[in-house]
């Protein structure tokens, strides 16, 4: 048996010196940064709900001018598998990252431990249904090419199990929903730029190292069209980004607990009967 530690070790999903060029790539041409403003915007609505004042913030992002322009006053930290995170924040926003993390759990809990008690954390993420007409037509075209498939788009967390990942790091009253956000293209290659410019291109592990014939993107693009148009022009391409928000409080005796089984004041029945006219 080898005692090569890295003989044993699981396979890692992402490849995170592809990820870092990638995003080193889209800082170079222009980061295209909607769904991250939408990230904020949608964060900052949901801060405007809770009565309390944040002073003690930081962000977990691979886009450090762009939400440190959003927050000012917060601790922009970089999205490494070990967070260097101060303690004692009231609030911890893990930014548009989470779905590239190797162990997403794990990012969640060093967030956890860095808040002082009833902080509160949240992540906004990709995941659900994102890219799935795109994943669905280069599925199509490289079957049909090649007769075989390559990973070409990075696996995405269902909600249910986003949220779950949240009472595992030790975090109460956890909270996911999600945000639908078809966007119009012109074609599948205008899609493909736009991925380019938000660093969300494949750096998958095991993706492909050579070139992709021309002919699959040329057959996915023609399917693309066909399967996927925009209702409200035709001539367009829609592509789906799903948007998960993860919210959940560093525990406190404070926090509302909820009720022992058995501790309702009334029946099930009895309930339903009041209700009767």
């Amino acid at each position: 048996m080898s005692s090569d530690p890295s003989s044993t070790a699981a396979p890692r999903l992402v490849d995170r010196r592809a990820l870092t060029q990638h995003r080193a790539r889209a800082a170079r041409i222009g980061m295209a940064e909607p769904l991250h403003r939408i990230a904020a915007d949608e964060i900052e609505d949901r801060l405007a709900e809770i009565n309390r004042r944040f002073t003690r913030i930081a962000i977990v992002t691979s886009w450090p001018e762009f939400w440190a322009a959003a927050f000012p006053t917060a601790h922009i930290r970089a999205d490494d598998e070990l967070l260097d995170l101060p303690s004692e924040l009231d609030l911890v926003i893990h930014a548009m990252a989470l779905h590239w993390a190797e162990d997403p759990v794990g990012q969640i809990v060093q967030c956890a431990r860095a808040l002082k008690p009833d902080g509160l954390f949240i992540a906004a993420c990709l995941g659900g249904d994102t890219l799935a007409e795109l994943r669905d037509v280069l599925t199509r075209a490289e079957i049909e090419v090649t007769g075989g498939l390559s990973p070409r788009l990075l696996p995405m967390g269902e909600i249910r199990d986003l949220g779950a990942l949240l009472a595992r790091a030790g975090l109460a009253l956890p909270v996911a929903d999600h945000l639908s956000l078809p966007a119009s293209y012109r074609d599948l290659f205008h899609l493909a730029a736009d991925l380019r410019a938000m660093a969300e291109t494949n750096a998958l592990t095991d993706r492909l190292r050579i070139p992709t014939r021309r002919e699959i993107f040329a057959r996915a693009a023609l399917d693309y069209a066909a399967r996927y148009p925009d209702r409200a022009d035709p001539s367009r391409i829609i592509a789906t980004f799903d948007m998960i928000f993860l919210t959940g409080w560093a525990p406190d005796s404070t926090q509302q607990k909820p009720l022992r089984p058995g501790s309702a004041k009334m029946s099930l029945s009895d309930a339903l009967n009041a209700r009767k006219p």
